[in-house]
């Protein structure tokens, strides 16, 4: 925790080094004594020597860069024109010496790398749109990469190891740099227009971090967080995560599965490699707005036959009625499998499995009615 608190002032301090006004052009001083002095001796001998602007400007050049030579227009000064040489060789070296180790100093203190790094920041919140945000790029992140990069998901890596971040670069990802804890990170990483959110880092804490901010700044952002125990499970889940994952758990209940049901554990690895997609609909809350299919059973609006599309199992709003006709009974958090009968109402969610196009087709016989949709490659 001291540690990740550091590493966030840290990062707080360099973005003000950047943004305060002194600092946001520490160049631009010397840069513009020296050009002041140019255009001075420029003037100096335009006015002494009645030169034209072009070897006004030539004899400055030569005069700062000592190399000392001239044509035969200007083999001959006049007094007033020494005198302007001689100022402008003092005054000169003192102004081009003070800018040149000042354009070092900022060199050496990575002023111009950080300044590269917020202009790459800035790009990013152009360029990236309905992408995933991924917080961390270890074991687990890595697998997480490579698995929405195989789907052409748009994803961000947020990762503040420079050799991690550089290992993501080399395999092809967007990164940026930076500690994924910060509200400035996450804006930067476009988290108000991103489809989701995975914190992925190894600290429990961290991850706790990530999704308190990711929830602040964005109320309806989907969250998903890792976890190494039960306890940190609960702590991420009241913190407004959507879904927390044990790799633990989740590897234990796979290998579970493989020794109990092989054939059903390898038809999903067949349906990952189709084009089919598992896509949530979200049925508005409002039955006004949705109109028609309020009420109405699977069977009688065909949104199978007509869309090609499987409904696969409708999860009714926490302490709704059935959906089968008989506001009495409590019908279950989640349908399975829902037989004809089955009604639609305010507020389900409504997993289906079809192709990109049966999808779409789906989504336009829902109309207005259909809120929100989300979409998880099978």
């Amino acid at each position: 925790m001291g540690s990740l608190r550091h590493s966030s002032r840290r990062q707080r301090s360099l973005r003000r080094a950047l943004l305060t006004p002194l600092s946001r052009r520490p160049w631009a001083g010397p840069l513009l004594v020296l050009a002041g002095v140019v255009n001075a001796g420029a003037i100096g001998y335009r006015l002494s020597e009645g030169w034209d602007w072009g070897d006004c400007y030539w004899m400055v050049l030569i005069t700062l860069s000592t190399m000392g030579f001239s044509d035969a227009e200007t083999a001959v000064l006049s007094g007033a024109g020494r005198v302007v040489t001689t100022l402008l060789i003092v005054g000169g070296l003192v102004v081009v010496q003070q800018t040149i180790q000042k354009l070092l100093e900022l060199t050496n203190s990575g002023y111009f790398r950080r300044l590269r790094e917020r202009r790459y920041r800035q790009q990013l919140q152009r360029t990236m749109n309905n992408h995933v945000i991924l917080c961390g790029y270890g074991r687990i992140g890595r697998e997480i990469a490579e698995q929405l990069s195989a789907e052409a998901v748009p994803l961000l890596v947020v990762e503040m190891d420079p050799d991690r971040s550089a290992e993501a670069q080399q395999r092809g990802l967007t990164v940026l740099q930076a500690d994924a804890t910060l509200d400035e990170t996450l804006e930067e990483s476009g988290i108000h227009h991103c489809r989701a959110l995975v914190a992925a880092l190894p600290s429990n804490a961290a991850n706790l971090y990530v999704i308190l901010s990711a929830r602040g700044l964005a109320p309806r952002c989907r969250l998903i967080a890792r976890a190494d125990s039960a306890e940190a499970e609960g702590k991420l889940r009241l913190a407004g995560a959507d879904q927390v994952v044990s790799p633990y758990v989740a590897g234990g209940r796979t290998m579970a599965a493989t020794a109990l049901r092989p054939l059903a554990l390898n038809f999903m690895e067949l349906l990952a490699g189709s084009d089919c997609e598992v896509e949530e609909f979200q049925l508005s809350s409002d039955p006004q707005q949705l109109g028609p299919l309020n009420g109405s059973s699977l069977a009688e609006l065909q949104l199978g036959r007509r869309s090609g599309a499987l409904v696969l199992a409708i999860r009714n709003p926490a302490g709704s009625g059935s959906s089968t006709g008989s506001a009495s009974l409590q019908q279950p958090s989640l349908l399975a499998n829902p037989g004809g009968d089955v009604r639609l109402a305010p507020g389900q969610l409504l997993v289906v499995l079809g192709s990109k196009e049966q999808l779409d087709r789906m989504a336009a016989l829902l109309g207005p009615g259909l809120e929100s949709m989300e979409t998880m490659q099978a």
